[in-house]
């Protein structure tokens, strides 16, 4: 796919093509005091030298890493690399570039956001997930224990540099982890875009490109209508309230196998496909469609009674909860949603026994 530019006034996305170009000549204008580079141990290992090879050689550049996996976004994590910035001179001038996937993306933005108060960052997505969602919208932040991305800002990147060779280092599970993401977007937009995503095939590269594009174009809509996630980018966490509860006890409880963010979002919008039939009398048979659709991909997970109960406690750390109630994204119709939607535990019960069900 040839290359393409979103350019926003909060930050500018290029897309393969010439991007490292943009890249090259954004440093340059930035004229920054000091470049740190973000990565974790995988894309110091598979993504820096791709990088080494496409930053332009008057530019020198530290790199700080950390240990990959979700359970280093965390306070601990940013205090060594604080201390690092720090250490090696990091000052109000400086960029940070994150190279990684939707952990370093998240917790390398938080950062940046935060350190001198506030320091201008560029994401370089390497993941699809990342490509398609965590990089793009200006959402940075860290998991608080075992809760997700409970402490955050919001500001965007001034530039988001996606090259979809990044994709070539993933292992077919990360792929299918970002291609749920993409299931979503298609839910909350339209028939017409969830049967392309339905049909895709991942190891379609050109079609797999080609989506990707109109995943970020959808995201960019939403986010520009509603920045600060007050209503209509609300949508963008279908299947999220559960969905990230789920990832959260998985990651936390041994005896249970800990989920990628997108096995789990894959769940969580199954779930709630369920509650928006029984609450909005969202269609059975696209319903039914949903279900088997992500149950190709995803495969089912055991869930025990005392396991849902506790998934079902950890709900109260949702960031759309208001005044202690449980607040759902549910849809009306694939692309109609409503927000704010209250739904009795009972009801939540029944979605879980639907889905051990199938």
């Amino acid at each position: 796919m040839s290359g393409k530019i979103l350019e926003k006034e909060r930050g500018t996305v290029c897309f393969n093509g010439r991007a490292w170009e943009a890249f090259n000549r954004l440093l340059k204008e930035l004229n920054a005091s000091n470049i740190f580079v973000i990565v974790d141990s995988n894309t110091k290992k598979y993504c820096l030298p791709y990088f080494n090879d496409r930053i332009s050689s008057e530019f020198n550049f530290e790199i700080i890493d950390f240990k990959a996996g979700e359970q280093h976004k965390n306070i601990d994590t940013c205090l060594t690399i604080w201390n690092d910035l720090s250490a090696k001179g990091g000052d109000r001038n400086s960029l940070i570039i994150n190279l990684g996937g939707g952990v370093v993306t998240d917790l390398g933005g938080f950062i940046a956001c935060t350190f001198k108060r506030g320091v201008e960052f560029i994401n370089i997505p390497t993941s699809l997930l990342a490509m398609v969602d965590a990089s793009i919208g200006g959402k940075n932040g860290i998991d608080l224990g075992d809760i997700k991305n409970q402490i955050g800002v919001i500001k965007p990147a001034k530039m988001v540099l996606i090259d979809t060779q990044f994709l070539s280092t993933l292992p077919k599970e990360h792929l299918l982890s970002g291609k749920a993401e993409m299931l979503k977007h298609g839910l909350i937009d339209s028939d017409l875009y969830w049967k392309s995503i339905k049909e895709l095939e991942i190891d379609n590269q050109s079609e797999l490109e080609e989506r990707i594009w109109e995943s970020i174009l959808i995201k960019d809509k939403i986010v520009s209508q509603d920045p600060f996630e007050k209503r209509e980018r609300k949508m963008l966490n279908y299947g999220h309230t559960l969905g990230h509860a789920i990832e959260s006890y998985s990651l936390k409880n041994a005896a249970t196998k800990s989920l990628l963010h997108g096995e789990a979002v894959a769940i969580g919008m199954i779930l709630a496909t369920y509650l928006s039939h029984q609450h909005l009398d969202f269609p059975e048979e696209k319903l039914n469609d949903v279900s088997y659709t992500l149950l190709k991909s995803y495969p089912k997970v055991q869930l025990s009674k005392e396991d849902i109960q506790k998934i079902i406690a950890l709900l109260i750390y949702d960031k759309k909860n208001r005044s202690g109630k449980v607040m759902f994204v549910l849809l009306e119709d694939i692309g109609k949603f409503k927000v704010d939607q209250e739904v009795p535990d009972e009801l939540i019960l029944k979605a879980f026994e639907y889905y051990q069900g199938l």
